[in-house]
């Protein structure tokens, strides 16, 4: 389930953006990571660990 099909989705903050070489100039997102593709295998550990620290940083607000 995309988050961008409820009707409310204001409490949704993109992390990371995928096939930026597709996209239209002019759509943008405050994604933190962009990918032109999908990221490499080898960054995954990386953006898991990113996630869990922002993740948690929202929590605390």
């Amino acid at each position: 389930m995309r988050p961008t099909m409820f009707d409310d989705a204001t409490w949704f903050v993109p992390f990371i953006e995928t096939y930026t070489s597709e996209k239209l100039p002019w759509a943008t997102t405050p994604a933190i990571h962009r990918f032109d593709q999908f990221p490499p295998f080898e960054h995954y550990e990386s953006l898991i660990q990113d996630y869990a620290n922002h993740a948690g940083e929202a929590g605390t607000r």
